[in-house]
């Protein structure tokens, strides 16, 4: 996990991160997180362009373990019992993830940290966060992003692009709205999972998301 779109962990960043975690399980939460990989290599990006896309979605699924390992050590360093748990089995660095483990772990007060995407090539992390949400029973799925939310047209590119309070997953499909690829779209359309989208880089936002603050953009089926 790094800032700003920067190679390898940033160390700062990550541990930001874990203290807001902390204070969002001190309200009483059960956290579960899904980590990317793209601050180590992404399987579609320009740097696999000529590499066989199974090779390099694999590689982008262990590219999340290793945020998913440094993640953890943050989260214990608040006094938070972890668990990092894997969709790729590797026994001696992490759990194989077991659906009925997870949940029991969410019931001790764990928090847990999902790496490995799905396991699968061709799925991404916003496809395996849409998927353990539903699998877990989760009551929402946060993305937290660099961007405040939800907009019209690219905002970097089109300076009259409109941010949505609300829009509804169809309405994200009819207008192709590139916040999240179709199938994790998709996914939390037809189970009702409710979706919000949020900066992470401004100081207390997880925490305001959780209660209820009008940040970022919710996303009904």
């Amino acid at each position: 996990m790094a800032a700003g779109g920067a190679f390898g962990v940033d160390a700062v960043f990550i541990n930001k991160v874990a203290e807001e975690i902390a204070e969002v399980h001190s309200m009483g939460c059960e956290l579960a997180i899904v980590v990317g990989g793209g601050n180590f290599f992404r399987g579609v990006a320009e740097q696999a362009v000529h590499m066989d896309r199974v090779s390099a979605d694999h590689m982008g699924m262990l590219s999340t373990v290793i945020n998913a390992i440094a993640l953890q050590d943050a989260i214990e360093k608040q006094n938070l019992h972890c668990r990092v748990m894997s969709a790729i089995a590797m026994h001696q660095v992490a759990e194989p993830y077991i659906r009925r483990r997870a949940i029991r772990h969410l019931e001790k007060g764990r928090v847990i940290v999902f790496a490995a995407g799905t396991g699968n090539p061709y799925f991404s992390t916003d496809t395996a966060a849409a998927l353990r949400a539903m699998e877990i029973g989760a009551d929402v799925l946060l993305k937290a992003t660099s961007v405040d939310g939800i907009y019209s047209a690219d905002p970097k590119k089109d300076p009259t692009a409109t941010r949505y309070e609300e829009i509804t997953y169809m309405d994200i499909i009819k207008q192709n709205l590139l916040v999240m690829d179709t199938t994790a779209v998709s996914l939390c359309k037809d189970n009702k999972l409710p979706m919000c989208i949020f900066n992470m880089k401004e100081r207390g936002n997880i925490s305001r998301v959780i209660r209820g603050d009008k940040i970022g953009t919710l996303v009904k089926a």
